[in-house]
């Protein structure tokens, strides 16, 4: 550790999760763990002796809701910024999450070079000061800590399109085949086909050969959860 690491207070519910984004947050340069506690009371009780930079905060805690200990920190005037852990994927929590100074969301289950992204683009953020030369200087600043947009779908899908093909596989349990999802969304089976091949090349979706049917077997999909 240096005294210009970040210093990370991993606050999740699960030792076995909670190991493993310690871990995590280990390997990253510029990254030291502060400590690692299950609970908000945990959380609440490391701040008052430990100072820490940033939070990586699982919203789902045994003693109340993650956002709720975040304000519960404001009021007691602790200033650490929070990267939210989470498998909800509830917009109006992503905006009140904001709106208490959360500065990025990381879905469960997430591998390290997700987290890796985060943390690094939250250090490049970090890093900003002094006065910004003008909008685009404050944009850039704002941008670090953004994703990158996803990239343009090949031509002749559409996005709503793909929502759509999307909701159905993920509603489905053991999976769909292109004859099914095309019944589902109201679609050809060959433009449901076309759709289901770019989850499964952009690695949202697995396919396998469907057997025990006359003739060439049909490929069932599954949504892979990334």
């Amino acid at each position: 550790m240096t005294s210009t690491d970040i210093r990370v207070l991993v606050v999740e519910d699960d030792p076995v999760a909670a190991a493993a984004h310690a871990l995590y947050v280990g390997r990253v340069p510029g990254f030291t763990v502060s400590g690692t506690v299950h609970s908000g009371a945990g959380a609440r009780r490391h701040l008052e002796t430990h100072a820490v930079d940033l939070l990586l905060l699982d919203l789902y805690l045994p003693d109340g809701h993650g956002l709720a200990l975040v304000r519960t920190l404001r009021a007691a005037g602790h200033t650490a910024d929070i990267i939210a852990v989470t498998s909800a994927r509830d917009l109006t929590m992503v905006r009140e999450g904001v709106s208490l100074g959360v500065v990025q969301y990381v879905l469960k289950p997430f591998t390290f070079a997700t987290l890796r992204d985060r943390l690094t683009r939250y250090a490049r953020f970090r890093a900003t000061t002094g006065e910004a030369s003008g909008q685009d200087e404050v944009d850039r600043a704002l941008a670090a800590l953004r994703a990158p947009q996803p990239a343009a779908l090949p031509k002749g899908l559409t996005a709503a399109t793909l929502r759509a093909v999307t909701d159905v596989l993920r509603a489905a349990g053991g999976g769909l085949t292109a004859t099914e999802a095309a019944a589902d969304v109201g679609i050809s089976r060959i433009t449901a086909r076309r759709y289901l091949e770019h989850l499964v090349v952009s690695g949202r979706a697995a396919r396998a050969p469907q057997y025990g049917q006359v003739g060439r077997p049909e490929l069932r999909y599954r949504w892979s959860g990334h």
